[in-house]
């Protein structure tokens, strides 16, 4: 498992340091942001899933790393101008306020990351009802955010 997060990670890195040495074009950053939310979102569909079912503390682990990972990934470098509507066919959901509002979305991108590093920090102590009581706290972050800069399906 251990492996697996550590992959993530230089994976992670090295694409941010190939998005760090070229100018993203609107449509790559709305996919990358799109994808890393996917996949964090995915993670925290596992972490749900042990908490709900039978608790496997290595798949837990491994899910709340890759949050924390993602959380810690630079993805706010992935909203650039013009990414804030359709572009060549490729859809946001982000609200254009999102770019008016930088002030109240670093605080929230702030809370999220302080809650999904101690959600990696929970985790690898095994407490279930710890990690059930962060996991609410991580997706509060997320739903905080959703309220008011994401546009509604």
């Amino acid at each position: 498992m251990k492996k697996h997060i550590v992959l993530v990670a230089a994976a992670l890195a090295v694409s941010g340091a190939a998005v760090a040495q070229q100018p993203l074009k609107p449509e790559e950053a709305i996919k990358y942001r799109q994808a890393g939310y996917a996949y964090m979102g995915w993670s925290m569909g596992k972490i749900k899933a042990n908490l709900e079912g039978t608790y496997n503390k290595e798949q837990v682990v491994a899910a709340a790393n890759t949050i924390a990972a993602i959380a810690n990934s630079g993805m706010g470098a992935l909203y650039v101008p013009g990414s804030d509507k359709e572009v060549n066919g490729v859809k946001t959901r982000v609200k254009p306020e999102f770019f008016q509002k930088q002030q109240e979305v670093g605080k929230l991108a702030m809370a999220f990351n302080k809650e999904a590093n101690e959600l990696a920090r929970v985790a690898a102590t095994g407490d279930v009802a710890a990690v059930k009581a962060q996991f609410g706290k991580v997706g509060g972050t997320c739903k905080a955010c959703h309220d008011d800069f994401r546009m509604k399906d």
